[in-house]
C-alpha cells in the first residue's frame, strides 16, 4: 500500500500540486489521469522520491518516504519496479540480459539464479524465442513486454508505469494493459499507473486518481467514472472520442 497526504509542491514559487491526498492499494491497478501538465506526472516523481515534496508524506506501508535518509532511500528503491514511457532497454543488450540486468546491479545471486529468474519472469510476460534477440529486433508491444519482465525480476512490492500503452496500437495496448494487472494481482503489488488513455482506464482502473491544475478533483472506480457529475472530469472525458463510445455501452 503507498499512501500520499496532503501532498504540496512547487517549482520557481510556482505551486504545481496543492494538498493531494490518496491511498493506492495493494493488489489492484491504481491510475492516475489527467490532461498534460495537470501535474501527475510531477505526483509520480514525486511518490517515487525524483522530486522532494515541499509538505506532506509520502507512505509506503508504515514507512515515510519524506522522512528517509539517502541510504534508507536507496533500500526502498530496491523493492520498487519500473516501466518507462519508451521502455528504456539497452540497445547493445540482449532481451535476456536487459532482464537480468537489475539482478546483476543488486543481488549476488549465482548465474544459474540470474538465469532461473529471468526465464521465470520472461515466461510471465510470454516472451518465447527472443531471449538472444536485441531490442531492435522486437516489436513495440514485446519491448514493453520485456521492460514489465524487467521491472518485477527483483521481486517488486510496488511498481510504477508510466504511460505504458503509449504508442502502441489499440489490440496490444489491451494486451499489456490486462497483462500488468494480472501481474499486479498474481504477486500483490502496489501498482500505480500514470496515463491518458482511456482505454486502459476502462480496461483496468481498479481505482481511478483525476487530477486537473495540479489539484485532486476527483477519485473513483471504472465504473463510477461514466456516470461522475464532476464537471472537470466529464470535460476531460468529453475530449476523448472514446466517452461516447463507452457511455452508450452503460446506458
Amino acid at each position: 500500500m503507498i499512501e500520499i497526504r496532503n501532498i504540496i509542491k512547487s517549482f520557481d514559487g510556482i505551486q504545481v500540486l496543492d494538498n493531494i491526498s490518496a491511498r493506492f492499494e495493494e493488489g489492484q491497478t491504481n491510475l492516475i489521469i489527467g490532461q498534460s501538465g495537470s501535474g501527475k506526472t510531477v505526483l509520480l516523481k514525486c511518490i517515487l522520491g525524483l522530486h522532494e515534496v515541499d509538505s506532506g508524506n509520502v507512505m509506503y506501508d508504515d514507512r515515510d518516504l519524506t522522512r528517509m535518509n539517502e541510504k534508507t532511500r536507496k533500500s526502498l528503491r530496491q523493492e520498487i519496479g519500473m516501466v518507462f514511457q519508451g521502455g528504456a532497454l539497452f540497445d547493445s543488450l540482449t532481451v535476456e540480459e536487459n532482464v537480468r540486468f537489475p539482478l546483476d546491479m543488486f543481488t549476488y545471486q549465482s548465474s544459474k539464479e540470474k538465469q532461473h529468474r529471468v526465464d521465470f519472469c520472461l515466461d510471465h510476460v510470454n516472451i518465447k524465442g527472443a531471449h538472444q534477440l536485441h531490442p531492435s529486433e522486437i516489436s513495440g508491444g514485446m519491448q514493453k513486454r520485456v521492460a514489465i519482465a524487467r521491472a518485477i525480476v527483483l521481486n517488486p512490492k510496488y511498481l510504477f508505469c508510466d504511460e505504458p500503452t503509449s504508442g502502441l496500437d489499440p489490440e496490444t495496448a489491451t494486451r499489456i494493459d490486462t497483462l500488468i494487472q494480472e501481474i499486479t494481482r498474481e504477486f500483490k503489488i502496489t501498482t500505480l499507473i500514470n496515463t491518458h488513455d482511456l482505454n486502459s482506464v476502462m480496461e483496468i482502473g481498479e481505482l481511478v486518481l483525476f487530477i486537473s491544475e495540479g489539484k485532486k478533483c476527483w477519485e473513483g472506480s471504472k465504473e463510477d467514472l461514466l456516470t461522475s457529475p464532476n464537471a472537470e472530469l466529464n470535460k476531460f472525458i468529453f475530449a476523448n472520442k472514446l466517452y461516447a463510445h463507452f457511455r452508450g455501452k452503460t446506458s
